[in-house]
């Protein structure tokens, strides 16, 4: 049998008080005596009366949650992001509920409608890599702020917490470059995905600033930028008759099924082929040879989205439409420079 949720109603019936009295008495309002207050809280305590945050809101027009919608929760990257999310919002008195839409379009829209069901004050989310249409994401635009962070989108006008994802993968080329590599192939996802055309746009960058040909055969597109098919488009690449002298794949986990399948042909990594990957995953410094990777500050991008988050919902007349672009680093390891 289900048990009975302690109510205000039923905490005013035991003490014979008003329903106002209790509410004002719990909330330490001055208009109530600190004998009445007392008596209020033991009572409360004794019948575990726990706030309804829900109707609290509904009445006060706030709620202090935000709501956060990701793709992959289990993703190493996003964990980070959360981890910021978190503490930040912890430290601003924001309680927080995390959804996964995994990377389902339909299931997106749900968990949107779910939110503003919640009564949150706010949203924060990475969007799915399979989002086309943007219209239910707007729409909810007009009820309460939006503010995307890492998987983000040009159509939707709203501020967005991200990476400088262009100008670090144009940092990992001319790495290349610099370290002798002339035939640089790239694993990216197709067109579709935001971040990896950004990523795509700093690779295709460096190669025309350093007068390097572009190649179609050694650029390959996927719609999984995962480790299996990092290893099934290294053995497409391996295939070819001019093979790249480097690889760069946009994620860590694609990079590290690369290594796997130069290592199981006995190619000399970096000598023969260097590969760099994307993100500085737990991964890349188990694998041997330990991989060259762009370092993304999850931590901090959460912390940021939230900081953005609350100014929006503490001011509702200046809901912004900015781009806060944090600095990727490159991390310079094995799989791109051996030391003499």
């Amino acid at each position: 049998m289900k048990k009975e949720t302690t109510s205000l109603k039923k905490l005013a019936q035991e003490l014979n008080l008003s329903v106002s009295t209790i509410s004002r008495a719990l909330n330490d309002h001055p208009d109530i005596s600190d004998s009445t207050k007392t008596k209020v809280q033991k009572l409360a305590a004794k019948l575990n009366y726990v706030p309804n945050i829900f109707a609290k809101g509904f009445r006060q027009h706030k709620t202090n949650i935000i709501g956060v919608i990701v793709p992959n929760i289990t993703h190493y990257f996003t964990s980070t992001i959360l981890k910021g999310i978190l503490e930040e919002a912890s430290l601003k008195g924001y309680r927080v509920i995390i959804s996964e839409s995994n990377n389902d379009a339909v299931k997106q829209t749900e968990m949107l409608k779910t939110m503003l069901q919640f009564n949150v004050d706010g949203i924060l989310m990475s969007i799915s890599k399979v989002t086309r249409q943007v219209d239910d994401i707007l729409r909810i635009i007009d009820n309460v702020p939006l503010i995307l962070f890492d998987k983000a989108s040009n159509k939707i006008p709203c501020s967005q917490v991200v990476i400088n994802e262009e100008e670090s993968a144009y940092n990992a080329i001319e790495h290349l470059i610099n370290i002798g590599k002339k035939r640089i192939a790239i694993i990216k996802e197709n067109e579709y995905s935001y971040n990896s055309e950004r990523r795509y746009a700093g690779y295709l960058r460096a190669l025309k600033e350093h007068n390097i040909p572009i190649d179609e055969k050694i650029i390959i597109s996927v719609d999984d930028i995962s480790l299996r098919q990092g290893k099934r488009m290294t053995n497409l690449l391996l295939s070819i008759k001019n093979k790249p002298d480097a690889i760069f794949a946009i994620t860590d986990s694609a990079a590290i099924g690369v290594i796997q399948t130069l290592k199981k042909f006995n190619i000399k990594i970096p000598e023969e082929i260097a590969i760099i990957g994307f993100s500085n995953s737990i991964n890349s410094t188990i694998i041997e040879p330990m991989l060259t990777t762009i370092d993304q500050p999850g931590e901090r991008m959460g912390a940021t989205a939230v900081k953005y988050m609350i100014e929006e919902i503490e001011n509702p007349n200046d809901i912004g439409n900015k781009t806060i672009e944090l600095k990727g680093n490159l991390i310079i390891r094995d799989s791109t420079f051996k030391a003499s």
